[in-house]
């Protein structure tokens, strides 16, 4: 196995996977939430854009783009790590997708207390 700092975001992703999948389910949720309240929120989305490394906009598109592909892909989702990291921790989508796992861990939401760690070891620098 490479060490954990040459794993790439699809890579990290398929682990927390196959680590938590009985955490996928209402990581999903919590995304779809998440997406829907962007959409249906932009100007105060907008108010707290401030000093990021990309544009609101492009914050919007990837939200968008991730409530497309958890709705497309759904059950599969959950089921398969691979389908899971590929679908949703490729390319600029694992921003977006990594501050969902980061907000869904520091809320709480997650059953299982060791997610947390996980995320902070494999998500958060």
């Amino acid at each position: 196995m490479q060490p954990l700092r040459a794993f790439d975001n699809v890579q990290k992703a398929k682990m927390v996977h196959a680590l938590f999948y009985q955490e996928i389910p209402a990581f999903l949720q919590y995304t779809t939430e998440l997406c829907t309240y962007i959409k249906d929120h932009p100007e105060e989305v907008r108010e707290v854009w401030k000093d990021q490394l990309f544009s609101v906009e492009m914050w919007f598109q990837l939200a968008e783009e991730a409530g497309r592909k958890i709705a497309k892909y759904g059950k599969q989702l959950e089921k398969s790590s691979t389908v899971f990291a590929d679908q949703l921790f490729d390319g600029y989508g694992a921003l977006f997708l990594n501050h969902c796992l980061s907000t869904y861990a520091a809320k709480g939401k997650a059953a299982d207390p060791k997610f947390q760690l996980a995320i902070d070891l494999f998500i958060n620098p």
